[in-house]
């Protein structure tokens, strides 16, 4: 029998997934879901002389993990489209391919936002906490009274396709849609979802009663929304962030989201995950999310063959993959 190249992969991923692997690979899998730490990943990948690695978020593949790689490994594909876990200056110096996993999450993601928009407009989280401690005592004209979305301005920070997605489904509440992007979208396109273009984030800011966050997580983008610019919000907005959790400067938010400049939030990623700011835990006004945001078993599945067929492009075929990042 012919020898299988050698996959890694770091996670306990959904079970098509594992059986494609083992099908096309030599396939170490991690069946109890224990957390690679430090050198590990590197570590694991010498002593099984792996040709490639399938990692998550989770995994931190920093300088020193990378170049503690076995010259064996030629492709490092991430379970994710964000790959600000992975250090890709180090990934270019050494010459190691690295892919990620766009497009199959978008609509699960969109998803999320959505959900993210409605339970921080309409008071989820306090509603179900009432219930579940057995204090509600029945329906009252001013109860649990939160904000319509309905006629109000959505402002997205990103307009690639998570945030098309959520234009879509926010127009069908029939929310004013406004967005910022570096290149203008197409007039067509902007005239079909009613979008309003601004060229400067902080113009977009002033008019968002809504702001939803879909900005990658680069140094650039480090507490992207801090003190000054949610000053810029009017005031009482709910802030959306379904991007990543680096983009938002947690102190600042709480402080807003304290004192009423924001009226609320929802929130599916954080700083340092899986440590939350504790600050949050105790905010009625904060709807938070363990990051859901691909989490269906169509799309988990769907970014594990994304992944492969990245792997199978370089190590089977020895060609160019197809979402290559570095």
């Amino acid at each position: 029998m012919a020898h299988k190249p050698v996959l890694l992969i770091s996670r306990r991923l959904p079970d098509p997934v594992h059986e494609r692997a083992a099908r096309d690979y030599d396939a170490h899998l991690n069946p109890e879901d224990r957390q690679y730490g430090g050198l590990e990943l590197a570590e694991a990948a010498a002593r099984l002389a792996a040709d490639a690695l399938m990692v998550t978020p989770t995994e931190k593949v920093t300088r020193e993990v990378i170049e503690a790689l076995p010259d064996s490994v030629r492709v490092l594909a991430t379970f994710s489209v964000g790959h600000d876990h992975i250090d890709t200056d180090a990934a270019r110096a050494r010459g190691l391919t690295v892919t990620n996993t766009p497009d199959v999450v978008t609509e699960a993601t969109a998803d999320i936002a959505l959900l993210c928009l409605l339970g921080a407009a309409r008071r989820a989280w306090e509603a179900e906490s009432l219930l579940r401690r057995g204090d509600w005592t029945g329906w009252a004209p001013t109860q649990l009274l939160g904000v319509h979305p309905g006629g109000r301005r959505l402002g997205i920070l990103g307009m690639g396709r998570i945030g098309m997605a959520l234009a879509r489904r926010a127009r069908a509440l029939g929310m004013e849609l406004h967005y910022c992007k570096r290149t203008r979208l197409p007039e067509g396109e902007e005239a079909d979802l009613g979008l309003t273009w601004h060229d400067t984030s902080e113009s977009l800011l002033r008019v968002s009663d809504f702001l939803s966050i879909h900005i990658p997580g680069s140094a650039d983008n480090h507490h992207y929304l801090n003190a000054e610019r949610i000053g810029l919000l009017p005031k009482g907005a709910v802030v959306i962030n379904t991007a990543r959790g680096t983009v938002v400067d947690d102190a600042a938010l709480i402080a807003a989201l304290k004192d009423g400049r924001v009226q609320a939030a929802g929130l599916d990623v954080f700083e340092g995950e899986p440590a939350v700011n504790p600050g949050y835990l105790d905010l009625p006004n904060a709807f938070l999310l363990p990051h859901l945001g691909t989490a269906t078993l169509e799309t988990r599945t769907a970014m594990g063959f994304r992944a492969l067929d990245n792997v199978d492009a370089v190590v089977l075929r020895r060609a160019e993959p197809g979402d290559r990042v570095v």
